[in-house]
């Protein structure tokens, strides 16, 4: 179970919301013991929440909680013995909880608390990254420095003594890995260091440039040193890690089966055997390869899906219309929400759509920018998309824009605003818990998603009615578009499994993201980099596969009474738990979420 407080949206609403569930009210039917029960289990939460903030500063500042924004995470070996205390006694504390004395969804709570608490265990106990990479700690202190500098929730002044006060104590960070690393993968050697001259750009350019109108010089020349000290730390590091710890990583990067299992069971709650899951995953890329190789022949059959694929990314907005094409499209996607009752967008202001900036632009090509649930100043949304650089060669501009293709923008537009991320999120803000406001999980946030590039197009956005399907040429490129990203995902879900498990090798799973996922080469290679340390990214595919599956059981269950708007509001009030927990509360069972 991860915390991602820091990945949801949650703004003030200007009317009517959709109707939270409630938990923990005093009812005159509820037995006293019952709303003592309650009461006790609201402030071990409380005291929950304290603790964790407390090991986790970044968390809390990114959540909206700024007494933490001059804290710096313990990277140490004590910091890591002390997250793992911390973690077994709330996990004790908790697992004596009587859960028959609380309210269903306070029960659900409860597991969805001690299953991150497990997960917590495991990456520190089994898993081992403060251990195996070296690239959680500069990738670490750059996050740290980032929730600073992203978002305006104090005065410039005020928000850079804060970054001051972390980046002073940056540099002993690198210390504590040298003392902790032990036998990294080398792959993970590699990428750190392949990562270091972007993260040391961004504290020699885009920190500097993000505090630019901070006039005080006292405080700007001792922020100058302190910077100053986190950039010839992280020089340091650089090249610690390709002199000294480079030639000594010999690890696996590959977690095992029984690890990859209980990772599944606790990040996402599902336990469904790996050779099952395999078994859904590959079924679901062959269904997605038929349908592409099926749309592309419609679209030219004289030529190969690649070729297909290559027209359709030649056809992109000027660079400088970018933003207010997406700016266009938006609006039509949110039309489109609205008037085919897919799902209630709950009344606020749209996302600001802006230019990503500078100091994020290495780093993302479209992004959700959202405050956390307890943000009270910085409040805004942004969605922000990178343009090409003025000074990039036309061939250079060419390839980047060619990401942008009008097909693909239709997918990250839906993905990442209407009816996707942004949707969720305003939703989240009337999550019906403070559990539910801070835990969540990527098969949920990432399969929504997911689900509704492909929900859209089902339901018949973009489709030109005085024409059949196959005939409908700008629809049949959403949809190569669409699957193009689904056969991505897919790809993800096997090599990460297959990976992790030791069926598939490196080698192996950049050969199968080339062949099965039709993707180039090197993206296939870049995506096989993530999936080396991030084991379960197939979250995008597996939670989109459950949230298909509970649809139709949800149809079922409803019978003549089923809508599509009803499942979505239904499924969204829910928070951003792991399905199986939303299936429980909208199907009142406990039957296989896949």
């Amino acid at each position: 179970m991860k915390m991602l407080a820091w990945l949801v949206c949650w703004l003030p609403l200007l009317g009517a919301a959709p109707a939270p569930m409630e938990t923990g009210r005093r009812n005159v039917n509820v037995p006293s013991t019952a709303v003592a029960a309650t009461a006790a289990y609201n402030r071990l939460v409380d005291e929950f929440f304290d603790a964790y903030f407390q090991l986790h500063p970044n968390a809390g500042t990114s959540a909206g909680l700024h007494q933490y924004d001059s804290q710096l995470e313990d990277y140490s070996r004590a910091g890591v013995d002390r997250a793992r205390a911390i973690a077994r006694e709330y996990r004790a504390r908790f697992e004596r909880v009587n859960a028959a004395e609380l309210a269903p969804e306070l029960q659900a709570d409860r597991e969805l608390v001690l299953a991150h608490l497990d997960g917590e265990l495991l990456e520190l106990e089994e898993i081992r990254g403060w251990e195996k990479n070296p690239d959680s700690y500069s990738s670490g202190v750059t996050e740290s420095a980032f929730t600073i500098v992203s978002r305006k929730f104090a005065p410039p002044p005020d928000r850079l003594r804060a970054l001051l006060a972390r980046e002073r104590q940056m540099p002993q960070v690198f210390q504590e890995a040298r003392h902790n690393l032990k036998n990294p993968p080398r792959i993970y050697t590699e990428v750190a260091i392949e990562q270091l001259p972007g993260i040391v750009g961004f504290f020699q350019q885009d920190v500097p440039a993000a505090f630019a109108e901070v006039t005080d010089p006292e405080l700007v020349a001792v922020f100058r040193q302190a910077n100053g000290a986190v950039i010839a730390a992280l020089e340091a590091y650089e090249k610690f890690l390709r002199e000294e710890l480079l030639p000594l990583s010999h690890g696996d990067f590959r977690i095992g089966a029984a690890a990859y299992r209980k990772k599944l069971a606790f990040d996402e709650m599902v336990d469904v055997p790996l050779d099952r899951l395999l078994q859904a995953g590959y079924a679901d890329l062959r269904r997605n390869q038929e349908r592409f190789r099926h749309v592309a022949a419609l679209l030219d059959s004289r030529k190969t899906p690649e070729q297909t694929v290559a027209d359709m990314q030649d056809d992109y907005p000027p660079p400088a219309e970018l933003l207010s094409s997406f700016r266009q499209l938006l609006g039509a996607l949110s039309g489109y929400v609205a008037a085919q009752h897919l799902v209630t967008i709950p009344p606020a202001p749209p996302p600001v759509l802006e230019e990503t900036p500078p100091f994020m632009r290495a780093l993302t090509f479209a992004s959700m920018d959202t405050p956390g649930p307890y943000e009270q100043t910085a409040r805004e949304a942004f969605f922000n998309v990178t343009l090409p650089e003025a000074t990039w060669p036309a061939q250079q501009v060419r390839e980047f824009m060619g990401g942008f293709n009008r097909s693909t923008m239709v997918s990250v537009a839906v993905h990442e605003v209407y009816p996707g991320h942004y949707v969720q999120f305003l939703w989240l803000q009337h999550a019906p818990s403070k559990v539910r406001k801070l835990l969540g999980c990527s098969s949920n946030a990432e399969g929504w998603a997911h689900y509704t590039e492909q929900m859209m197009l089902d339901q018949g956005y973009g489709r030109n009615l005085q024409l059949p399907e196959e005939k409908d040429l700008s629809f049949l490129k959403l949809r190569l578009g669409q699957l193009g990203e689904a056969l991505l995902r897919d790809a993800r879900y096997i090599a990460g499994i297959s990976m992790h498990t030791g069926t598939m090798t490196f080698d192996q799973a950049v050969e199968f993201f080339v062949k099965e996922g039709y993707q180039p080469r090197e993206v296939a290679v870049r995506e096989t980099k993530r999936g080396t340390s991030d084991p379960t990214y197939l979250v995008y595919t597996l939670g989109k596969l459950q949230i298909l599956k509970l649809r139709e059981d949800y149809r079922r269950k409803m019978g003549a009474k089923f809508s599509l708007e009803d499942f979505h509001n239904t499924f969204l009030q829910q928070g951003f738990p792991p399905i199986k927990l939303i299936r429980k509360a909208m199907l009142g069972d406990d039957t296989p979420a896949l």
